[in-house]
């Protein structure tokens, strides 16, 4: 099935705001609203139909009832998780409880809104979802630009880096690896080069960035 979409003229190029509820008058409604604030929308009448679609590349935040027939919206949530998919997600409910909240927060839930909620107070947590995926965005460019420098290392240059991120001096990594104080030093000059660090504390940072994934 293919998803129900409005999108404003100057808002091509926008993140989307994906809408999963199995309620049409609901969907439509929070369709109308981020319509009206000039962003992109989809909306999906189940979580199975939106999990056919989705694409983890794009940008954007989800909007997303807990009561549906079929998956739940707790569900969804946790099968984006395994998925690895990082998606700033707003959860409503028109029958909300407290372990449901709990539940919802600990699968990566920006808010949990109880129906009906005023349209000011769901487009302000839709601004905070989107400024949220905002940031993971660039952690995740941060990331590439990393590991590009990073996959620009030959094998030995990585192995004089493993052993200096384990504090070792140039004089053990030398010994370790049977080559000369010389080699070691050229090798961590071209490391520090090709990973644009200044310095190896600055290294270090650059290496846990590129093992950190957004949450």
């Amino acid at each position: 099935m293919n998803p129900e979409s409005l999108t404003s003229p100057t808002a091509s190029a926008a993140r989307t705001v994906f809408v999963v509820d199995d309620d049409p008058a609901a969907r439509q409604s929070v369709a109308a609203l981020i319509k009206s604030h000039g962003l992109p929308v989809e909306t999906y009448g189940s979580g199975e139909e939106f999990l056919a679609q989705y694409d983890p590349n794009r940008r954007g935040c989800l909007v997303l009832d807990v009561r549906m027939a079929g998956m739940s919206g707790l569900d969804l949530q946790v099968e984006l998780k395994n998925r690895g998919a990082a998606i700033p997600t707003i959860v409503i409910t028109g029958y909300a409880d407290v372990p449901m909240a709990v539940r919802a927060m600990h699968n990566g839930a920006v808010t949990f809104l109880e129906k009906p909620c005023a349209d000011q107070e769901l487009w302000e947590n839709i601004e905070v979802a989107l400024n949220q995926e905002n940031h993971l965005a660039a952690i995740r460019a941060r990331q590439q630009q990393i590991q590009e420098y990073f996959d620009t290392l030959t094998e030995s240059e990585k192995q004089v880096m493993d052993l200096l991120l384990a504090g070792a001096a140039n004089k053990t990594i030398a010994a370790d690896l049977d080559i000369g104080l010389r080699t070691v030093e050229m090798r961590r000059a071209i490391i520090m080069k090709k990973m644009n660090a200044n310095s190896l504390a600055e290294l270090v940072r650059l290496v846990m960035t590129i093992h950190s994934a957004p949450s």
